[in-house]
Formats: C-alpha cells, sequence, structure tokens
C-alpha cells in the first residue's frame, strides 16, 4: 500500500487526508471545511463529509477515527464542520454509539496544534464556534497531560512550536518546537514518517514584530517526509503552510537559504488556496500585471524536485482579479514547476470526483489516483514522471 494525499472538493478552503504507507493505514487529516450545503442530499456540493468517512477505519467500537488531525489555523475555512462531524470530548463520554456507523461523530486520536496561531488574533478576527471549539478540546487535552503527565488516544496532543514567554516550558515533553523533527503519531514511532516543524516560532525579541504577526502569518508551516511504500528507502516530500503569506515565507528563505534543502518538495499545497498575497505585497486587483513579486518568497516556495506537484485547494482559477485563488500566483507557480518537468493542478477541476487523490510513486514523485478532468497543462505523464535529480536553485 502506497502512502496517499487526498485533497477534498471544498472550494476556497483547505481539507487533506494523508494515509502513510504502514500496515495499520495510519491517517493524519490536515484542516477541515464541511461545508453545511455538503451535508444536504439536495445540493450539489462536494460531500466531503462522506468522502473522509469512506477513507477512515474503525475501532475495535466501531467509532471512525483519524490517528491525528492538525489544525494549521483557526480561520472557519481551515475548520468548519468541526462540531458536527468531530466528537470533541473525553473519550469515555463519547455519545453515538447507539447511531447509525455514518452518523457516528469522528474521533480525533492526537490533536496537533499550535497555540500561537490562536493568540495572534485580533478583534477584527474573532474565533468562529468551530475554531473556538477546537481550542477548547486542545486546552483540555493539554490541562489532562499536566495533571497526569501521560495521555492515551482520544487525549493526545502535540503543541506545534513554542508558546510566548515561555509558557509552554512546563509541557515541553509534547511541545514540537520550530526547526525539530519528529516521527511519534498517537504516541508511537512510524517507520514511515517523519516531520519537520518549521513555523510557527515566538519571537519575545521582537514584540512589534510579534504583535503585527496575525493568525495567517502564525499558520503551521511543516515539512514531512513519507515512505512511499512500506519498506522503501526512498522519501517523498511534502511541504504545507497553511495560509502563510509573503511575510513569513521571506523570514523561511532568510533563515534556509544557506541549507535550501529543507524547504524542498515533490508536494507542495499552495499556501493560503493560491493567493497572490503569499508571493506578493502588492494588490493583484489594483495593480494587476505591476504587482512585484517577493524574490525571497518565491526562493523559499520554488524548491521543487524533480517531476514535482503543486495543488491548489481553491475554486477552478480563472484569469480575472480574483485573489485568493490568483491566476498571477498560478503563473508564478506553473513558472516553477517548468524547468522540473512538474505538475499544477486544482482541486476544484476535478470534474467527476469530489476528490483530488494522488498516490506517492517508489521514486518519492506523486501520480494521480483518481480520473478526472485536471486544468490544462496538468498531464497524466507530467504526473507520473520519474524524478531524474534534484531541481537546480
Amino acid at each position: 500500500m502506497a502512502a496517499k494525499f487526498t485533497f477534498f472538493k471544498v472550494g476556497d478552503g483547505d481539507m487533506t487526508l494523508i494515509r502513510l504507507a504502514d500496515t495499520r493505514v495510519t491517517t493524519i487529516l490536515v484542516d477541515c471545511n464541511i461545508r453545511v450545503a455538503a451535508d444536504d442530499p439536495n445540493d450539489d456540493t462536494a460531500d466531503v463529509a462522506t468522502e473522509l468517512r469512506k477513507r477512515l477505519q474503525l475501532d475495535v467500537n466501531d467509532r471512525p477515527f483519524v490517528d491525528v488531525m492538525l489544525l494549521s489555523h483557526p480561520d472557519e475555512d481551515h475548520c468548519r464542520g468541526l462540531m458536527t462531524h468531530f466528537w470533541l470530548g473525553k473519550p469515555e463520554d463519547y455519545p453515538d454509539d447507539k447511531l447509525e456507523r455514518s452518523k457516528r461523530r469522528i474521533i480525533i486520536r492526537e490533536m496537533w496544534s499550535s497555540p500561537l496561531v490562536f493568540r495572534r488574533r485580533s478583534e477584527d478576527h474573532v474565533l468562529c464556534e468551530d475554531a473556538g471549539a477546537f481550542d477548547k478540546e486542545a486546552r483540555r487535552r493539554v490541562t489532562h497531560w499536566k495533571n497526569h503527565r501521560w495521555a492515551t488516544s482520544g487525549n493526545r496532543i502535540l503543541i506545534m512550536g513554542e508558546d510566548v514567554k515561555g509558557k509552554t516550558s512546563k509541557i515541553e515533553e509534547i511541545v514540537i518546537k520550530s526547526g525539530d523533527w519528529f516521527n511519534t503519531i498517537d504516541g508511537s514511532p512510524s517507520d514511515c514518517f517523519s516531520a519537520q516543524l518549521l513555523a510557527p516560532a515566538p519571537h519575545d525579541d521582537d514584540l512589534d514584530l510579534e504583535e503585527q504577526l496575525s493568525k495567517n502569518e502564525s499558520s503551521v508551516i511543516m515539512k514531512m517526509e513519507l515512505r512511499p511504500t512500506l519498506g522503501s528507502h526512498n522519501v517523498a516530500r511534502a511541504l504545507l503552510g497553511g495560509d502563510a503569506e509573503v511575510l513569513i515565507w521571506e523570514r523561511m528563505w532568510t533563515r534556509f537559504k544557506d541549507t535550501p534543502s529543507t524547504l524542498e518538495y515533490d508536494l507542495l499545497l499552495a499556501p493560503h488556496h493560491c493567493s497572490w498575497h503569499t508571493l506578493s505585497y502588492d494588490s493583484w486587483s489594483k495593480k494587476g500585471k505591476d504587482a512585484k513579486v517577493s524574490e525571497e518568497a518565491r526562493n523559499a516556495l520554488g524548491q521543487a524536485l524533480q517531476g514535482a506537484t503543486i495543488v491548489s485547494s481553491s475554486k477552478t482559477i480563472k484569469d480575472d482579479d480574483r485573489d485568493p485563488p490568483c491566476i498571477r500566483a498560478k503563473r508564478e507557480y506553473e513558472g516553477i514547476l517548468r524547468p522540473v518537468d512538474g505538475w499544477f493542478a486544482c482541486v476544484d477541476d476535478v470534474k467527476t470526483e469530489n476528490v483530488l487523490e494522488l498516490e506517492a510513486t517508489s521514486n518519492g514523485s506523486f501520480k494521480r489516483l483518481v480520473a478526472g478532468a485536471i486544468a490544462a497543462g496538468a498531464s497524466t505523464a507530467a504526473a507520473a514522471a520519474p524524478r531524474a535529480g534534484t531541481a537546480a536553485k
């Protein structure tokens, strides 16, 4: 069984399921965007909740579960539907056992959450109800750890990044610091997975910057390395960055320009649904062709390996002044991919399916698994192109 990424058709939002190439069929869900219309059988909005459940296992009590859920940041289009479809509370209090299987809420065995993405919000960016519920459950799990110094499935949490002013100093056993590698999932080490947390990080030494950072600019940025198949010696590299904007990607390049392999990828989920503000400070709608790209941000996002894939989790990208998704950002990504014979795909352009699925190949690149009409330029040949080496940077 090969490692697989499933990108759900959620419009301008994010919802990605990662399946590892292990015997347990371990699953990592990155963000959630299940719109109310998606639950209406009379509406043509993609029923992504059903698609997700098809891909999950049941535990010994016939409860659906994900091994991990990572919330990149608490915008509504990254956590919508959480309270409706997931159980947030103590495992022993799970109330859905008498419901039919399709209606039972999904257990989150381990949460990956950053306190900074909740802390860096303003009066103009109030948490939605689902984000507040996620935050409450994260706090419950942290309190459980503080009280017991251990946790079982359904109570586990890993904190992505240190909090400001040493507020996570007493729970260091469950804190992944920026720059750290880790390979544990739900309390157990994995032979098929490792990840490096690249952001967020606190800036106690620069309080002006700390106050300026928004929750978008505080998104979890993570580099994952997955074994394409069980026992493989190769790795497939994926770079995920939530809605991180240009300032953060510039800082990524400043930090890693001497070790650019840190940012190399076979698969990139285009940040903020292919937004121009990931690559530029200029407004696309106001400046159009005169909008200037940040070379530092483009370099950070430009470390594509041979045959790399960039996916936009967004609506169809049109040649207009909309942002996100933005046609200029798409063109920049296509420019990044051209020298490495890579391919760009938009999830909404899969016409006959509710998902875009990519499976890792033995050499670490990705091939399209689900048949569908992908946007022009994303050929099957490009999707399955062998990796000849590292792209010139």
